[in-house]
């Protein structure tokens, strides 16, 4: 090779990248014109093209022009996004890198003649220009809220749900109340990098070959009676040694593992029942109570006998659309107690194939009465299982009352040959009851199929997406209140309602907490269902698909996390290129906001139905008056395809995907809104931990939370805020717990300022609540997780139930 041929090849190649990519970034950016967009990748594809040509014939004038496009570039990305860092990186990295490149002798010295520079200053400044930038983005804090818990004089500790030692965890929620309130007191900030894993329990349950991909470990252990116990994704119950972690018994009830039409395999818990538990004020009559004598001494009769067999129980449901009951101490089924120790939940059912009805959840209970309320297959069809909510006597497992959506007032047990209404709205989540108020307080979802309400029972969509008080005794309504009228986006109220007394100018208010999918958060009298915190109807996009409806208007909390109506802007995609890709398909979907309908042409959802808050709900410190919460923020693409341009016989083994909505005009295809490398199309974060002041309804602190080290393409912790799903716990010492975000992490936070205390990596996904107690034996706290993993999020599966605690006597002087 002579030397004029060697000197001009290195500014040929470059030359010849520039053009490549330049073309496609004019290509896709004169699209993206088209749709209404953005001019920025036309023009400045169409400029890098040039700029390549010119220096692929050796012209110095290609490095001014690419000098032109990068400062283009620096000033359109701040005016764009500000200095936001994450969002300034996809937009000028890639340019400034090749900047950098051209600056180099092997490119720079081979362009011109020897000794002329002409260009090189234009470069110079547009790379320092866009270094400047980035680094000022670096150190500014954009997405980030600052602040610290005052705090309060004379605060005491307040009263949980009765009956509920300090030291246990008796219930999904810690008590009936769903706070997650876990009142002990050693594990503080100043000590809480002590923690050590104290012991691991392995369950032995692991994913099958025909289960659906929605099967994930979201259990919260509970304890009580000196044991833990906890069930797996297949239903088998366990009780653990709180101590050391060793297996005292297990029941497996061998639910049928073959059924393809299970859309979940989840079990987040069980239900503890100690009759001596409850509070004598806290006593409220059963049904029974009104009976004839007779059949009052048999039902004294048949309570004698259960206690004989089983004075603690154990109630568990299962995917075979039982509830079963176990003796707490030895495991071996309650015989005494409905059919032979179980209850069969397909009874009355108008449509009873295997896997469209299951309980995912564990039962609420009250001194008297079991209330259990069961998932359903969703977007299969109209022809379901109904969302009837049934209280059944804890003692004998006889059916007291049902409460059916769609036929509200007819309380009283079903009839023999009789049918509930099929495709009544369900409730899949945890319910809270309030026994000195007689209430239990049950978090609807939506009729099914979701995305296309055209044929719902009218009766039943009042109560839809609600929270709805029943008479905990009869099932009579007590009252509700509606989250989302007409609710065609599935933004079903999936976290526990939390009960607790909150202090106001007025003095204690009985309040329920409800989070929800939109991200606002109800605050209402939880005796008569009135908000406390201001509700307002706000208007809302209409336009609904063909043969359906949507409401003019929706209701909006003063306290709420919902996003900010999404711009074109607000696309990321790590690259320009991937970037470009997300702001195409964005200005391609549908989009008005929040509440935009579903489409034909295909609907931005945001948030989409993971919601901003799921079944992990909120936690409360009761005796701080605190609030905290993980909200997430992720698109979803809601598209809707005319039956008679599609073919769907079933659907897909999980939430996402096409999915078949039989019975209605149309499928629908669910799926994130994603680059294509698979990262999420909207700019980071995604995920955060933040705090309310209770007693003034403001938000304390706003963090970020989690990093991608475990969902990216590599292995790399960047801090970006992850999505999270389960929920969190606070303590008595002031520390909060979480581990339900992406990156398989058991994260403690100063309750004060949401600052991370400490962290540890998990051997598997957290994608469950962490809970607390204290040691009967040994006066430890400990601290634990289940680290199983989530199928449908692709975090890694397992079977650990993991342990933390302080060193022997460090708890002792709380240092």
């Amino acid at each position: 090779m002579n030397n004029k041929t060697s000197s001009g090849m290195w500014p040929a190649i470059a030359g010849g990248i520039l053009i490549l990519l330049g073309l496609v970034f004019a290509a896709g950016g004169g699209y993206l014109a088209s749709l209404g967009g953005s001019w920025y990748y036309l023009l400045s594809g169409a400029g890098i093209v040039i700029s390549g040509v010119l220096l692929a014939r050796g012209h110095r004038s290609g490095l001014s022009l690419f000098a032109l496009v990068l400062l283009a570039t620096v000033i359109w990305s701040i005016a764009e996004v500000r200095f936001d860092w994450w969002q300034l990186v996809p937009r000028i990295s890639v340019w400034w890198v090749l900047g950098v490149v051209l600056l180099l002798p092997f490119i720079n010295h081979k362009l011109g003649e020897p000794g002329k520079r002409s260009g090189n200053g234009a470069l110079v400044l547009a790379v320092l220009a866009g270094a400047v930038t980035l680094a000022a983005g670096l150190f500014n804090k954009t997405h980030d809220l600052a602040g610290t818990v005052p705090e309060v004089a004379g605060a005491t500790d307040a009263e949980d749900a009765p009956g509920v030692s300090d030291k246990d965890w008796t219930q999904y929620g810690r008590s009936s109340f769903g706070d997650r309130f876990a009142p002990a007191k050693q594990i503080t900030p100043e000590n809480v990098s002590k923690l050590k894993l104290a012991w691991t329990f392995h369950t032995g349950d692991f994913k099958g070959p025909n289960d659906p991909g929605e099967i994930a470990n979201e259990v919260t252990p509970i304890k009580a009676d000196g044991k833990l116990f906890i069930c797996t994704p297949h239903n088998i119950v366990m009780a653990i040694d709180p101590d050391t972690g060793a297996e005292l018994w297990r029941y497996d009830p061998k639910i049928n593992r073959d059924a393809k039409s299970y859309q979940h395999m989840i079990c987040r818990g069980v239900t503890y029942y100690d009759p001596s538990s409850f509070a004598a004020n806290a006593d409220v009559a059963t049904a029974a109570s009104a009976a004839p004598a007779a059949a009052t001494s048999t039902a004294v009769a048949a309570s004698s006998a259960i206690m004989a067999e089983c004075p603690r129980r154990i109630f568990a449901p299962t995917a075979d659309a039982t509830v079963i009951a176990l003796n707490a101490d030895t495991g071996k089924p309650c015989d005494s107690f409905g059919d032979h120790g179980k209850i069969d939940l397909t009874q009355g059912m108008p449509m009873k194939q295997r896997g469209f009805l299951n309980p995912t959840s564990p039962p609420a209970i009250s001194k008297h009465i079991l209330i259990q309320a069961a998932s359903v297959t969703d977007n299969d069809s109209s022809f379901e299982p109904s969302g009837v909510i049934r209280g059944y006597d804890v003692d004998t497992g006889k059916l007291v009352w049902n409460w059916d959506p769609s036929n509200p007032d007819d309380t009283a047990p079903l009839a023999p040959g009789k049918v509930y209404v099929h495709n009544s709205p369900n409730s899949w989540s945890v319910s809270s009851v309030d026994d000195k108020a007689g209430l239990v307080y049950i978090p609807m979802g939506l009729q099914t199929p979701d995305i296309w309400g055209g044929n719902r029972n009218p009766e039943g969509a009042k109560y839809a997406t609600s929270i709805v008080a029943l008479d905990v005794n009869t099932g009579k309504i007590r009252w509700s209140f509606q989250t989302v009228h007409h609710d065609v986006w599935d933004m079903d109220v999936g976290g526990q309602p939390t009960l607790v007394d909150l202090d106001t100018p007025q003095g204690k208010q009985p309040a329920l907490i409800a989070s929800t999918k939109t991200g606002n958060i109800f605050v209402l009298n939880r005796l008569t269902g009135k908000p406390i915190v201001p509700v307002t109807e706000e208007p809302a996009p209409q336009g609904a698909a063909p043969g359906d409806t949507v409401s003019p208007t929706q209701p909006h909390s003063a306290l709420s996390f919902s996003p900010t109506t999404a711009k074109e802007s607000d696309m990321w995609g790590t690259d320009p290129f991937s970037q470009l890709v997300c702001r195409i398909e964005f200005k391609k979907l549908r989009y008005e906001g929040q509440f935009t309908p579903p489409s034909t042409q295909g609907t931005l959802a945001y948030p989409g139905n993971y919601g901003v808050f799921d079944w992990g709900g909120v936690t409360v410190d009761p005796v701080r008056q605190l609030l905290i919460a993980n909200p997430n923020y992720l698109a979803f693409v809601s598209k809707l395809y005319p039956r008679d341009q599609i073919k769907v016989e079933g659907g897909s083994g999980t939430e996402q995907g096409l999915q078949p909505m039989k019975g209605t005009p149309f499928a629908v295809d669910l799926h994130p809104l994603m680059s294509p490398l698979g990262i999420p199309c909207q700019s980071p974060p995604w995920g955060y931990m933040t705090a309310v002041d209770l007693r003034t309804m403001k938000k304390v602190w706003m963090h970020k939370n989690g990093t991608v080290v475990d969902s990216a393409p590599l292995p790399i912790p960047l801090p970006l805020g992850v999505p999270s799903l389960a929920g969190a716990m606070t303590t008595g010492g002031g520390v909060a717990f979480m581990a339900a975000a992406l990156d398989n992490v058991l994260r403690a936070y100063d309750e004060r300022t949401g600052k991370v205390l400490w962290s540890t990596r998990l051997p598997a996904g957290g994608q469950a609540t962490p809970m607390s107690y204290v040691s009967d034996k040994n006066g430890r706290q400990y601290v634990v997780i289940m680290a199983g993993g989530h199928g449908s999020l692709g975090t890694k599966m397992g079977d650990s139930l993991e342990a933390y605690a302080l060193p022997e006597g460090t708890a002792a002087n709380g240092k």
